[in-house]
Protein backbone atom coordinates (compact mmCIF):
# COMPACT_ATOMS: atom_id res chain seq x y z
CA UNK A 1 0.00 0.00 0.00
CA UNK A 2 1.31 3.43 -0.89
CA UNK A 3 0.21 6.04 1.60
CA UNK A 4 0.38 8.73 -1.07
CA UNK A 5 -2.27 6.81 -3.04
CA UNK A 6 -4.39 6.29 0.06
CA UNK A 7 -4.25 9.98 0.85
CA UNK A 8 -5.35 10.79 -2.70
CA UNK A 9 -8.24 8.32 -2.61
CA UNK A 10 -9.51 9.24 0.86
CA UNK A 11 -8.65 12.92 0.78
CA UNK A 12 -6.48 12.47 3.85
CA UNK A 13 -3.61 14.82 4.54
CA UNK A 14 -0.20 13.62 5.63
CA UNK A 15 -0.91 15.02 9.09
CA UNK A 16 -4.16 13.04 9.31
CA UNK A 17 -2.45 9.76 8.38
CA UNK A 18 0.21 10.23 11.04
CA UNK A 19 -2.44 11.43 13.48
CA UNK A 20 -4.25 8.11 12.98
CA UNK A 21 -1.20 6.08 14.00
CA UNK A 22 -0.48 8.38 16.94
CA UNK A 23 -4.07 8.07 18.18
CA UNK A 24 -3.88 4.29 17.87
CA UNK A 25 -0.68 4.24 19.93
CA UNK A 26 -2.26 6.35 22.66
CA UNK A 27 -5.40 4.24 22.67
CA UNK A 28 -3.17 1.18 22.99
CA UNK A 29 -1.41 2.73 26.00
CA UNK A 30 -4.73 3.70 27.56
CA UNK A 31 -6.16 0.19 27.18
CA UNK A 32 -3.01 -1.32 28.70
CA UNK A 33 -3.21 1.10 31.61
CA UNK A 34 -6.84 0.21 32.29
CA UNK A 35 -6.24 -3.51 32.05
CA UNK A 36 -3.11 -3.56 34.19
CA UNK A 37 -4.67 -1.26 36.79
CA UNK A 38 -7.41 -3.85 37.23
CA UNK A 39 -4.91 -6.72 37.32
CA UNK A 40 -3.01 -4.94 40.09
CA UNK A 41 -5.97 -5.70 42.37
CA UNK A 42 -5.51 -9.45 41.94
CA UNK A 43 -3.75 -11.66 44.44
CA UNK A 44 -0.59 -13.46 43.37
CA UNK A 45 -2.55 -16.71 43.32
CA UNK A 46 -5.14 -15.24 40.96
CA UNK A 47 -2.45 -13.87 38.67
CA UNK A 48 -0.70 -17.21 38.31
CA UNK A 49 -3.68 -19.57 38.49
CA UNK A 50 -4.04 -21.89 35.50
CA UNK A 51 -6.87 -20.81 33.22
CA UNK A 52 -8.23 -21.64 29.79
CA UNK A 53 -6.54 -19.37 27.25
CA UNK A 54 -3.69 -19.32 24.73
CA UNK A 55 -1.28 -18.74 27.62
CA UNK A 56 -2.41 -20.58 30.76
CA UNK A 57 -2.42 -17.65 33.20
CA UNK A 58 -3.06 -13.94 33.37
CA UNK A 59 0.55 -13.22 34.33
CA UNK A 60 1.98 -15.27 31.46
CA UNK A 61 -0.27 -13.48 28.97
CA UNK A 62 0.74 -10.06 30.26
CA UNK A 63 4.41 -11.08 30.02
CA UNK A 64 3.84 -12.11 26.40
CA UNK A 65 2.29 -8.75 25.54
CA UNK A 66 5.27 -6.79 26.84
CA UNK A 67 7.97 -9.05 25.35
CA UNK A 68 6.38 -8.90 21.90
CA UNK A 69 6.30 -5.12 22.31
CA UNK A 70 10.02 -5.17 23.02
CA UNK A 71 10.59 -7.21 19.87
CA UNK A 72 8.74 -4.85 17.54
CA UNK A 73 9.37 -1.47 19.15
CA UNK A 74 13.13 -2.12 19.25
CA UNK A 75 12.96 -2.91 15.52
CA UNK A 76 11.14 0.35 14.84
CA UNK A 77 13.82 2.21 16.78
CA UNK A 78 16.52 0.60 14.63
CA UNK A 79 18.05 -1.50 17.42
CA UNK A 80 16.27 -4.86 17.06
CA UNK A 81 16.47 -7.13 20.08
CA UNK A 82 15.44 -10.09 17.95
CA UNK A 83 14.72 -13.28 19.82
CA UNK A 84 16.55 -12.00 22.91
CA UNK A 85 13.34 -10.08 23.60
CA UNK A 86 11.88 -13.45 24.61
CA UNK A 87 14.76 -14.61 26.79
CA UNK A 88 13.29 -15.35 29.24
CA UNK A 89 9.80 -15.84 27.86
CA UNK A 90 8.22 -14.53 31.08
CA UNK A 91 10.67 -12.01 32.57
CA UNK A 92 8.34 -10.76 35.30
CA UNK A 93 7.15 -12.79 38.27
CA UNK A 94 5.49 -9.78 39.90
CA UNK A 95 3.02 -7.36 38.35
CA UNK A 96 4.33 -3.93 39.48
CA UNK A 97 7.60 -4.12 37.46
CA UNK A 98 5.67 -5.58 34.51
CA UNK A 99 3.22 -2.66 34.70
CA UNK A 100 6.15 -0.21 34.64
CA UNK A 101 7.80 -2.02 31.72
CA UNK A 102 4.57 -1.96 29.71
CA UNK A 103 4.07 1.74 30.34
CA UNK A 104 7.66 2.43 29.28
CA UNK A 105 7.20 0.42 26.09
CA UNK A 106 3.92 2.15 25.31
CA UNK A 107 5.55 5.55 25.76
CA UNK A 108 8.45 4.55 23.51
CA UNK A 109 5.97 3.66 20.80
CA UNK A 110 4.09 6.95 21.17
CA UNK A 111 7.35 8.92 21.06
CA UNK A 112 8.62 7.04 18.02
CA UNK A 113 5.44 7.56 16.02
CA UNK A 114 5.49 11.22 17.01
CA UNK A 115 8.90 11.53 15.34
CA UNK A 116 7.81 9.91 12.06
CA UNK A 117 6.92 11.52 8.77
CA UNK A 118 4.87 9.97 5.99
CA UNK A 119 7.86 8.45 4.21
CA UNK A 120 8.85 6.63 7.40
CA UNK A 121 5.71 4.47 7.16
CA UNK A 122 7.16 2.81 4.05
CA UNK A 123 10.61 2.17 5.53
CA UNK A 124 11.75 -1.42 5.95
CA UNK A 125 12.83 -2.39 9.46
CA UNK A 126 14.98 -5.39 10.34
CA UNK A 127 13.23 -7.49 12.98
CA UNK A 128 16.14 -9.77 13.85
CA UNK A 129 19.81 -9.97 12.89
CA UNK A 130 20.33 -13.70 13.28
CA UNK A 131 17.84 -14.55 10.54
CA UNK A 132 16.73 -12.35 7.63
CA UNK A 133 13.36 -10.95 8.65
CA UNK A 134 12.07 -7.47 7.97
CA UNK A 135 8.82 -5.55 7.63
CA UNK A 136 7.46 -2.19 6.53
CA UNK A 137 6.77 0.21 9.39
CA UNK A 138 3.08 0.69 8.57
CA UNK A 139 2.35 -3.05 8.50
CA UNK A 140 4.47 -3.59 11.61
CA UNK A 141 2.50 -0.96 13.53
CA UNK A 142 -0.88 -2.30 12.47
CA UNK A 143 0.23 -5.81 13.40
CA UNK A 144 1.42 -4.64 16.81
CA UNK A 145 -1.88 -2.90 17.59
CA UNK A 146 -3.79 -6.02 16.52
CA UNK A 147 -1.54 -8.26 18.63
CA UNK A 148 -2.11 -6.15 21.71
CA UNK A 149 -5.88 -6.09 21.21
CA UNK A 150 -5.96 -9.87 20.72
CA UNK A 151 -4.12 -10.74 23.94
CA UNK A 152 -5.74 -8.00 26.03
CA UNK A 153 -9.03 -9.64 25.10
CA UNK A 154 -7.77 -12.93 26.50
CA UNK A 155 -6.78 -11.32 29.80
CA UNK A 156 -10.13 -9.53 29.88
CA UNK A 157 -11.93 -12.87 29.55
CA UNK A 158 -9.75 -14.51 32.21
CA UNK A 159 -10.49 -11.66 34.62
CA UNK A 160 -14.15 -12.69 34.49
CA UNK A 161 -13.18 -15.74 36.54
CA UNK A 162 -11.50 -13.71 39.29
CA UNK A 163 -12.56 -11.41 42.12
CA UNK A 164 -11.84 -8.37 39.93
CA UNK A 165 -14.31 -7.16 37.31
CA UNK A 166 -12.86 -6.74 33.80
CA UNK A 167 -12.46 -3.07 32.84
CA UNK A 168 -14.17 -1.54 29.84
CA UNK A 169 -11.76 -1.74 26.90
CA UNK A 170 -14.04 -1.44 23.86
CA UNK A 171 -13.63 2.32 23.48
CA UNK A 172 -11.76 4.69 21.27
CA UNK A 173 -11.50 8.43 21.93
CA UNK A 174 -15.04 9.69 21.34
CA UNK A 175 -15.21 13.47 21.63
CA UNK A 176 -18.45 13.92 23.59
CA UNK A 177 -18.31 15.39 27.07
CA UNK A 178 -19.53 12.24 28.83
CA UNK A 179 -16.72 10.10 27.33
CA UNK A 180 -14.07 12.70 28.08
CA UNK A 181 -15.21 12.90 31.70
CA UNK A 182 -15.09 9.10 32.06
CA UNK A 183 -11.42 8.97 31.03
CA UNK A 184 -10.30 12.12 32.84
CA UNK A 185 -8.51 10.32 35.69
CA UNK A 186 -6.81 7.88 33.31
CA UNK A 187 -5.59 10.73 31.16
CA UNK A 188 -4.18 12.51 34.21
CA UNK A 189 -2.22 9.37 35.16
CA UNK A 190 -0.97 8.92 31.59
CA UNK A 191 -0.27 12.65 31.15
CA UNK A 192 -2.45 12.69 28.03
CA UNK A 193 -4.18 15.81 26.82
CA UNK A 194 -7.52 15.69 25.02
CA UNK A 195 -6.40 18.39 22.58
CA UNK A 196 -3.46 16.21 21.50
CA UNK A 197 -5.49 13.07 20.80
CA UNK A 198 -7.31 14.34 17.73
CA UNK A 199 -6.21 17.93 17.08
CA UNK A 200 -8.64 20.19 15.27
CA UNK A 201 -6.98 20.80 11.93
CA UNK A 202 -9.90 22.76 10.58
Amino acid sequence: MKWQSLISNLYMTEIEVLQYFQAQAKNNAWANYRLLSSCMKLSDDELTAQRTSFFPSILMTLNHIVTVDWFYVSALEGTPLGTTAFDPESPFEQLPPLFEAQRNSDQKLITHIGSMDLADLSKIHVLRDDKPLSERADRLLLHLFQHQTHHRGQVHAMLSGTSVAPPQLDEFFLSNEMEQKARKDDFAALEFCEADIWPDRG
